[in-house]
């Protein structure tokens, strides 16, 4: 309770921007269907917010190191708010394109200020039940985001207007918290071939898991209109998505620690591959088993980077550790970035179901490298304890700090309660 109400004003915070920036990439894809956007153009925003995302990411800790926390985080919202506002002033794709980078830099932005002011505050013995809280109130904040389109009407002023109060409001618990601001962290150096020198499979991993969750919730509104599900029905579909996903953490969290992580990952993928295969064949005949389907895929899907990650932090140094994050970063970006407009012309040429193929292929070729990269060494390294890994900024890595340090077996350290 203590360490919740200490850091109170950070985690609201964090709640208030994931109900704007999580709610404008649903809203923004039926918005363009409405406004008779082609598909391809819907898929384009998708990809310009994570292309936003990976600037922010890059920027905000040099920002901070000129400014300050406050005043960062501060720029960062009110570019958020432009972008929100901007949407009805100008009906335009390429606009609107222009716009989502904004948002995507102002929630990677305002991530990075976050997690390096609790960077500074944690302490070893609180450092686990902080990460644990944050994880919580992010992944609730993100499943209450994508219900914010059930009651949000597309294309209109006053839908726009309400994420973009929502996101001015989350200036007010950090700049008027009474702690003081912290002292500004170095910016990590980014260094992607890190990852590739440490696990080839991992670098691989992250970027399938981009492609599997950029492409359902940034294109998903538009598989939902184009297999007749309601506005309601898409909100719950992209939720299932993130349910499974929160509820699959503990789970593939014991299984990686206790097997060999390139087999979990490997069967995650073909899980991942029957989920997507299961979803095109049964199509718009089933409102509540897409739902259902939806969640399953979210169960495969969306541990994926985390497992990814730990195994990358298994060659690695502690001293590498917060580069290497940054690094596994940078090839989710990459991913991300590509897969939604990629996501969008498959549909546009080859139906709804074109999304979910393209997902099963990625997945695919992930089995097949991960095989090869078997018969290349053995498991090996320092092995380290699996965490769920935000994808939220560069400096993640150097949040969580000691706790891939801890062995799986270790369950007396307080960082593991």
């Amino acid at each position: 309770m203590r360490v919740i109400i200490s850091f109170s004003a950070l985690f609201l915070s964090v709640v208030l921007l994931q109900l704007s920036s999580g709610g404008v990439g649903p809203l923004d894809a039926l918005s363009g269907l409405a406004l008779d956007f082609s598909t391809a153009q819907v898929g384009l925003l998708g990809s310009a917010h994570f292309l936003g995302f990976f600037i922010g990411c890059w920027w905000a800790p040099r920002l901070m190191g000129s400014v300050g926390h406050s005043r960062a985080f501060a720029a960062f919202t009110a570019t958020g708010a432009i972008g929100l506002l901007m949407h009805m002033i100008i009906i335009d794709p390429m606009a609107w394109a222009m716009m989502r980078i904004a948002t995507g830099l102002c929630i990677a932005g305002c991530y990075t200020v976050v997690e390096a002011w609790l960077q500074s505050k944690v302490t070893n013995e609180t450092r686990g039940r902080t990460m644990g809280i944050y994880r919580v109130v992010d992944m609730g904040a993100s499943l209450a985001a994508q219900m914010v389109i059930s009651v949000l009407e597309p294309a209109t002023y006053v839908s726009y207007n309400i994420l973009a109060i929502v996101c001015c409001a989350a200036l007010l618990p950090l700049t008027l918290t009474k702690s003081a601001q912290p002292e500004t962290p170095s910016a990590p150096r980014l260094r992607p071939m890190l990852a590739v020198t440490r696990s080839p499979l991992a670098a691989a991993g992250v970027v399938v898991a981009a492609l599997s969750s950029a492409s359902f919730r940034m294109v998903g509104p538009i598989y939902g209109t184009e297999v007749g599900l309601s506005t309601d029905q898409i909100a719950w579909f992209l939720a299932s998505f993130v349910l499974g996903g929160a509820l699959a953490q503990y789970p593939v969290g014991w299984l990686a620690d206790k097997y060999d992580r390139r087999w979990v990952l490997i069967w995650l993928s073909i899980a991942a591959i029957l989920s997507c295969f299961a979803t095109i064949a049964i199509g718009a005949s089933s409102t509540s088993v897409i739902m259902l389907n939806a969640g399953l895929f979210g169960l495969t899907a969306f541990p994926i980077f985390s497992v990814a990650s730990a195994h990358a932090n298994d060659f690695a140094t502690s001293e590498e550790r917060v580069e290497l994050s940054a690094a596994l970063m940078f090839f989710f970006a990459l991913g991300a970035i590509a897969a939604p407009y990629l996501s969008s012309r498959l549909i546009d040429h080859f139906g709804p179901g074109a999304m979910f193929m393209l997902i099963a292929a990625g997945h695919g070729l992930l089995i097949i490298f991960g095989l090869s990269r078997m018969k290349v060494r053995s498991s090996g390294g320092n092995r380290t304890r699996y965490v769920y890994a935000p994808r939220t900024s560069f400096v993640i890595g150097r949040l969580m700090g000691r706790q891939r340090e801890r062995k799986p077996d270790d369950d007396n350290d307080p960082e593991t309660q």
